[in-house]
């Protein structure tokens, strides 16, 4: 890759969200934003092998997009309706060599995100049109990471922003009394991203770090966001999603082997950890604490600290855990929350507990398609001594898991049993 191609792509995929933001916010279309600024890139392909790279490639990026957002309404002679929403004809005034390097771009990402994040678009749609405007992502991207056929997630995608333009969403904050729910859903597609890359639901690999990270990028702006911008207030709930992704992906490296086998938590090398975002992730949470509005991912930030914070596996505070899971049980009562609460219950009161609290709550009823649920109640029936219940519980996991790490961490546990 030449040293041009290696900076266009860092600058697309670090300052996409940035960029685009700040060209819908000039042009009011997103599709248009899109395609001036693939066509920006051809031209710095051509133009930085001549005259070199510019100091700021994002800034000369956005100059060159809307210069050629101009040329496309002018051909198709809708310029002069679109003249005074544009509100940048003085920009046409000014000489051809105009200094690109001086220009700053507005942030507009947060309008973006909630822009993509609108109650009136499906939750697929959302989470395809948050990694493709704000992070970044290619549509064959975002369809190998959600496995789904590339037409199929370029027809999502065409569809969120036909429904955005059609039904007039806003590129903007919404009012103060919107913000709540329209946060909550920003909230909720960085969530299942993230999750997505952590525990993959299927495929060769446990995780997909490509997408793990972008889910915490994309948390962190909108943290930085929600603080710089003068009209809103610190969100304790954002500080505490992106402090449980710090938290989990601190862990990332130890919970696969170097035959990218799945390693479980009392299995894994702690001196792997990152004690970085360790650290982070719990400044994180501290700092949301104070704010005193405690929500379900702060709750689940402070169930990933203790599993942090203890030396061994022994040491790990399943008594707080369990009643953590409790807690968060009662701001989010599914099923698998519950499963959590009974597991955490079992390690910490012995695996008969677990089990009688699974029955309890007929988990098997409503987790029945769940390989997680059968894994869970093989380990307690395990460690409870019913080898053959166990047995046949990882052998229900097993005909349900997707992933190759998954399943071949089940085939190793059903070998280990037999005999028994």
């Amino acid at each position: 890759m030449s040293p041009i191609t290696h900076v266009i792509e860092q600058t697309f995929r670090a300052e996409h969200g940035k960029v685009v933001g700040a060209l819908v916010a000039h042009l009011g279309d997103l599709e248009l934003a899109e395609d001036v600024l693939q066509d920006a890139m051809l031209t710095a392909l051509e133009t930085w092998e001549r005259d070199g790279i510019p100091q700021n490639p994002a800034a000369w990026m956005t100059t060159v997009a809307r210069r050629k957002a101009i040329d496309r309404l002018r051909r198709a002679q809708i310029f002069l309706e679109k003249q005074q929403e544009l509100q940048f004809q003085a920009e046409l005034e000014q000489p051809d060599e105009i200094d690109f390097d001086e220009r700053p771009i507005p942030d507009e990402r947060l309008k973006l995100i909630f822009t993509c994040c609108h109650p009136a678009l499906a939750l697929d749609a959302q989470l395809a049109l948050t990694l493709r405007t704000l992070g970044g992502l290619t549509t064959n991207e975002i369809a190998r990471a959600f496995l789904v056929p590339v037409p199929t997630m370029n027809q999502r995608i065409t569809r969120a922003k036909n429904k955005i333009k059609q039904a007039g969403i806003p590129f903007e904050i919404p009012p103060a009394q919107r913000i709540p729910e329209r946060i909550g859903a920003a909230l909720h597609v960085l969530y299942l991203i993230f999750n997505e890359g952590y525990s993959a639901t299927a495929g060769d690999d446990l995780i997909r770090h490509e997408l793990c990270a972008e889910a915490i990028r994309l948390a962190r702006i909108l943290v930085d966001l929600l603080d710089q911008e003068k009209t809103l207030v610190p969100n304790a709930e954002a500080m505490g999603l992106l402090a449980m992704m710090l938290l989990h992906d601190a862990r990332r490296a130890a919970r696969v082997d170097a035959r990218r086998e799945m390693v479980l938590l009392q299995d894994q090398d702690r001196s792997q950890w990152n004690q970085a975002e360790i650290q982070e992730g719990i400044a994180l949470l501290d700092r949301a604490m104070e704010l005193k509005q405690t929500g379900p991912y702060q709750i689940q930030a402070a169930i990933s600290a203790l599993h942090a914070q203890a030396k061994t596996f022994d040491e790990t505070d399943w008594t707080q855990i369990a009643a953590l899971y409790g807690r968060l049980a009662l701001q989010q009562r599914t099923p698998v929350v519950s499963l959590n609460y009974a597991v955490a219950l079992g390690m910490a009161r012995g695996p008969l507990i677990g089990l009688m609290v699974m029955e309890n709550l007929q988990l098997g009823d409503a987790l029945q398609e769940y390989h997680l649920y059968h894994a869970a109640r093989a380990d307690l029936l395990r460690r409870a001594g019913d080898v053959g219940a166990a047995r046949q519980a990882y052998q229900d996991a097993l005909k349900l898991a997707q992933t190759r790490a998954e399943r071949a961490f089940l085939q190793k546990r059903i070998a280990s049993l037999k005999g028994q």
